[in-house]
């Protein structure tokens, strides 16, 4: 293991800090796009159905089809890369974003509306808070699934760890497959656990566990 890091380390770090740039801004892409989307759909559901579907059906194109795809309209390299992983990440975020604003109980929302709250007060201080957890859960697994699938950039020039793992499988060389894979593993496990955090921070706190901890 020394002699791993001491020849390929640098090596190592530049790629781990690709794949996760790479994976940054294609989940923070897929939130800025999905989130508001999920939310505007919960209050037009007659057209919800549709949009899921034609996001539901560009995830089952598998994910190498989809990088090739990219190379006829963005050629190769990292921009490529992070718009089939950008795509990628929408389902997960719209499909949750829009259960959770839709499952809100609407003798809650009928509260509001009677205490004279507008249409986007009801949204904001009603519907979003309460859909947060929901919603952090479908950002979790997209992070996850980002951070997995980002490994593949490598086929069409994109970097990341994934030139790390297909060196390693070209030369057989177990060294630079495990060189690759582990970090992209612990990377994933960190990020689920750092998401984990943000949800726990973002989820509003119900007056029964304010209870609880207060009688604790």
């Amino acid at each position: 293991m020394q002699e791993f890091f001491a020849t390929q380390g640098s090596e190592l770090v530049r790629l781990l800090w690709e794949h996760i740039y790479m994976s940054a801004i294609s989940l923070g892409l897929g939130i800025i796009v999905a989130v508001p989307l999920g939310i505007l759909l919960s209050q037009t559901p007659k057209i919800a159905d549709f949009v899921i579907g034609v996001v539901s059906v560009l995830q089952t194109i598998p994910t190498l089809a989809l990088l090739a795809l990219m190379i006829p309209i963005l050629g190769v390299g990292k921009v490529p890369a992070i718009v089939a992983l950008f795509i990628y990440s929408l389902l997960p975020i719209l499909r949750n974003t829009y259960l959770g604003m839709s499952k809100v109980d609407p003798t809650l929302l009928d509260a509001a509306k009677g205490m004279g709250l507008t249409r986007m007060q009801v949204i904001r201080q009603v519907q979003l808070p309460l859909a947060v957890p929901v919603i952090m859960a479908g950002i979790r697994l997209s992070t996850v699934y980002v951070i997995a699938w980002t490994t593949l950039a490598s086929y069409i020039g994109g970097g990341g760890l994934g030139d790390m793992i297909f060196n390693g499988l070209n030369l057989f060389r177990p060294d630079l497959i495990l060189g690759g894979t582990i970090p992209v593993t612990i990377l994933a496990v960190v990020a689920d656990f750092i998401m984990a955090r943000v949800e726990d921070w973002v989820s509003p706190t119900t007056s029964s566990k304010e209870g609880d901890e207060s009688l604790a």
